[in-house]
Protein backbone atom coordinates (compact mmCIF):
# COMPACT_ATOMS: atom_id res chain seq x y z
CA UNK A 1 0.00 0.00 0.00
CA UNK A 2 2.92 1.73 0.94
CA UNK A 3 4.53 1.90 -1.98
CA UNK A 4 0.87 2.39 -4.51
CA UNK A 5 0.85 5.50 -3.06
CA UNK A 6 4.53 6.69 -3.95
CA UNK A 7 4.26 5.26 -7.68
CA UNK A 8 0.93 7.03 -7.93
CA UNK A 9 2.52 11.20 -8.01
CA UNK A 10 5.14 10.23 -10.55
CA UNK A 11 2.73 8.60 -12.57
CA UNK A 12 0.36 11.31 -12.45
CA UNK A 13 3.10 13.54 -13.42
CA UNK A 14 4.14 11.61 -16.50
CA UNK A 15 0.36 11.21 -17.78
CA UNK A 16 0.28 14.96 -17.47
CA UNK A 17 3.77 15.69 -19.65
CA UNK A 18 2.27 12.98 -21.76
CA UNK A 19 -0.80 15.09 -22.20
CA UNK A 20 1.07 18.53 -22.94
CA UNK A 21 3.34 16.83 -25.70
CA UNK A 22 0.72 15.09 -27.09
CA UNK A 23 -1.63 18.56 -27.28
CA UNK A 24 -0.90 20.79 -30.98
CA UNK A 25 -0.05 24.31 -30.53
CA UNK A 26 -3.68 24.54 -32.53
CA UNK A 27 -5.77 22.40 -30.06
CA UNK A 28 -6.66 25.61 -28.16
CA UNK A 29 -8.47 28.31 -30.34
CA UNK A 30 -6.26 31.64 -29.17
CA UNK A 31 -8.74 34.28 -27.46
CA UNK A 32 -7.97 36.91 -30.56
CA UNK A 33 -8.52 34.52 -32.99
CA UNK A 34 -10.94 35.72 -35.84
CA UNK A 35 -14.55 34.73 -35.35
CA UNK A 36 -17.83 34.99 -37.05
CA UNK A 37 -17.96 39.22 -37.17
CA UNK A 38 -20.56 41.28 -36.43
CA UNK A 39 -22.07 44.08 -38.60
CA UNK A 40 -20.91 47.26 -37.44
CA UNK A 41 -23.30 50.91 -37.90
CA UNK A 42 -22.22 53.93 -37.34
CA UNK A 43 -24.84 56.78 -36.40
CA UNK A 44 -24.38 59.95 -38.03
CA UNK A 45 -26.10 63.80 -37.83
CA UNK A 46 -28.49 63.82 -40.92
CA UNK A 47 -27.41 67.71 -41.05
CA UNK A 48 -23.83 67.22 -40.86
CA UNK A 49 -22.80 64.03 -42.50
CA UNK A 50 -19.62 64.22 -41.22
CA UNK A 51 -20.49 63.69 -37.20
CA UNK A 52 -21.28 61.05 -35.78
CA UNK A 53 -24.48 61.57 -33.54
CA UNK A 54 -25.53 59.18 -30.58
CA UNK A 55 -29.15 57.60 -30.33
CA UNK A 56 -30.23 58.28 -26.78
CA UNK A 57 -31.82 54.90 -24.63
CA UNK A 58 -31.52 53.01 -27.82
CA UNK A 59 -33.16 49.25 -27.52
CA UNK A 60 -32.39 46.55 -29.71
CA UNK A 61 -34.03 43.46 -30.29
CA UNK A 62 -34.51 40.79 -33.39
CA UNK A 63 -37.35 41.04 -34.95
CA UNK A 64 -39.56 37.38 -33.81
CA UNK A 65 -37.81 37.72 -30.33
CA UNK A 66 -38.33 38.87 -27.40
CA UNK A 67 -34.75 39.41 -26.03
CA UNK A 68 -33.33 42.30 -25.98
CA UNK A 69 -29.15 42.54 -27.74
CA UNK A 70 -26.80 42.48 -25.01
CA UNK A 71 -25.33 45.58 -24.37
CA UNK A 72 -28.33 47.73 -26.04
CA UNK A 73 -30.67 48.27 -23.39
CA UNK A 74 -31.48 51.89 -22.34
CA UNK A 75 -28.13 52.34 -24.21
CA UNK A 76 -26.78 55.62 -25.82
CA UNK A 77 -24.32 54.99 -28.42
CA UNK A 78 -22.94 56.04 -31.99
CA UNK A 79 -22.22 53.02 -33.37
CA UNK A 80 -24.46 49.26 -33.20
CA UNK A 81 -22.72 46.34 -33.34
CA UNK A 82 -24.81 43.67 -34.85
CA UNK A 83 -25.00 39.63 -35.14
CA UNK A 84 -26.33 38.55 -37.88
CA UNK A 85 -27.35 34.63 -38.09
CA UNK A 86 -25.12 32.04 -40.00
CA UNK A 87 -27.64 29.60 -40.87
CA UNK A 88 -29.50 31.93 -43.35
CA UNK A 89 -29.09 34.94 -45.56
CA UNK A 90 -31.91 37.38 -43.81
CA UNK A 91 -31.40 38.93 -39.96
CA UNK A 92 -34.09 41.37 -38.90
CA UNK A 93 -33.58 43.48 -36.14
CA UNK A 94 -35.59 46.12 -34.68
CA UNK A 95 -33.80 49.35 -33.22
CA UNK A 96 -36.06 51.62 -30.95
CA UNK A 97 -34.80 55.39 -30.25
CA UNK A 98 -35.57 57.21 -26.82
CA UNK A 99 -36.75 53.92 -25.75
CA UNK A 100 -38.39 53.71 -22.03
CA UNK A 101 -39.89 51.06 -19.97
CA UNK A 102 -44.01 51.49 -19.13
CA UNK A 103 -44.93 49.31 -16.21
CA UNK A 104 -48.25 49.74 -17.15
CA UNK A 105 -49.73 51.34 -14.41
CA UNK A 106 -48.41 47.84 -12.07
CA UNK A 107 -44.59 49.31 -10.63
CA UNK A 108 -44.54 46.36 -8.24
CA UNK A 109 -45.33 43.85 -11.22
CA UNK A 110 -42.93 43.72 -13.94
CA UNK A 111 -44.14 41.10 -15.81
CA UNK A 112 -46.81 43.63 -18.11
CA UNK A 113 -43.98 45.92 -18.64
CA UNK A 114 -43.33 47.11 -22.17
CA UNK A 115 -41.15 49.46 -23.91
CA UNK A 116 -42.05 52.66 -25.83
CA UNK A 117 -40.46 54.96 -27.95
CA UNK A 118 -40.11 54.82 -31.69
CA UNK A 119 -39.07 52.04 -33.33
CA UNK A 120 -37.46 51.50 -37.13
CA UNK A 121 -37.18 47.89 -38.30
CA UNK A 122 -34.05 47.32 -40.23
CA UNK A 123 -33.32 43.84 -42.79
CA UNK A 124 -30.12 42.66 -43.29
CA UNK A 125 -29.38 40.86 -46.28
CA UNK A 126 -26.54 38.53 -47.27
CA UNK A 127 -24.76 36.07 -48.79
CA UNK A 128 -23.01 33.53 -45.95
CA UNK A 129 -19.39 31.87 -46.53
CA UNK A 130 -17.76 29.68 -44.45
CA UNK A 131 -13.74 30.13 -43.84
CA UNK A 132 -11.47 27.46 -42.10
CA UNK A 133 -9.53 29.26 -39.39
CA UNK A 134 -7.73 25.85 -37.45
CA UNK A 135 -8.82 22.67 -35.86
CA UNK A 136 -9.15 24.26 -32.77
CA UNK A 137 -11.23 27.33 -33.63
CA UNK A 138 -12.95 25.65 -36.53
CA UNK A 139 -14.95 27.60 -39.17
CA UNK A 140 -16.22 31.88 -39.15
CA UNK A 141 -18.63 32.59 -41.21
CA UNK A 142 -18.09 36.00 -42.98
CA UNK A 143 -20.81 37.65 -44.82
CA UNK A 144 -20.93 38.84 -48.69
CA UNK A 145 -23.05 41.53 -51.19
CA UNK A 146 -24.82 42.42 -47.76
CA UNK A 147 -27.35 44.98 -48.22
CA UNK A 148 -29.47 47.13 -45.63
CA UNK A 149 -32.64 48.36 -45.72
CA UNK A 150 -35.17 50.26 -43.62
CA UNK A 151 -38.45 49.02 -43.34
CA UNK A 152 -40.96 52.23 -44.00
CA UNK A 153 -42.95 53.57 -41.64
CA UNK A 154 -45.09 56.60 -40.39
CA UNK A 155 -42.67 57.73 -38.24
CA UNK A 156 -39.11 56.55 -39.17
CA UNK A 157 -35.89 58.51 -37.43
CA UNK A 158 -33.11 56.66 -39.58
CA UNK A 159 -33.70 58.67 -42.63
CA UNK A 160 -30.75 57.14 -44.39
CA UNK A 161 -28.27 54.45 -44.96
CA UNK A 162 -24.28 54.27 -46.54
CA UNK A 163 -22.60 51.17 -47.18
CA UNK A 164 -18.85 51.57 -46.73
CA UNK A 165 -18.31 49.88 -50.29
CA UNK A 166 -20.28 49.42 -53.24
CA UNK A 167 -20.11 45.65 -52.77
CA UNK A 168 -20.03 45.21 -49.01
CA UNK A 169 -18.69 42.22 -46.91
CA UNK A 170 -18.68 41.99 -43.48
CA UNK A 171 -14.96 40.03 -42.76
CA UNK A 172 -14.06 41.54 -39.46
CA UNK A 173 -14.68 43.64 -36.93
CA UNK A 174 -11.87 46.50 -37.80
CA UNK A 175 -14.17 49.14 -39.82
CA UNK A 176 -17.49 50.34 -39.94
CA UNK A 177 -19.87 48.52 -42.57
CA UNK A 178 -23.10 51.08 -42.74
CA UNK A 179 -23.37 54.37 -41.90
CA UNK A 180 -27.24 55.39 -41.13
CA UNK A 181 -28.13 59.53 -40.46
CA UNK A 182 -31.13 60.61 -38.23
Amino acid sequence: MKYIKLLIAPLLLLVGVFIAIACEPDDICPEGMATTPQLIIDFHDVLNPDNKKNVFTMVVKGVDNDNFLPGYFLTTTDQLLLPLKTEVNQTKFIVIKNGKINDNGTPDDDTDDFIEGNPDEITINYTREEIYVSRACGYKTIYTNVTLTIEPDADNWMLSRQPMNDNQSVENEDETHFIISH
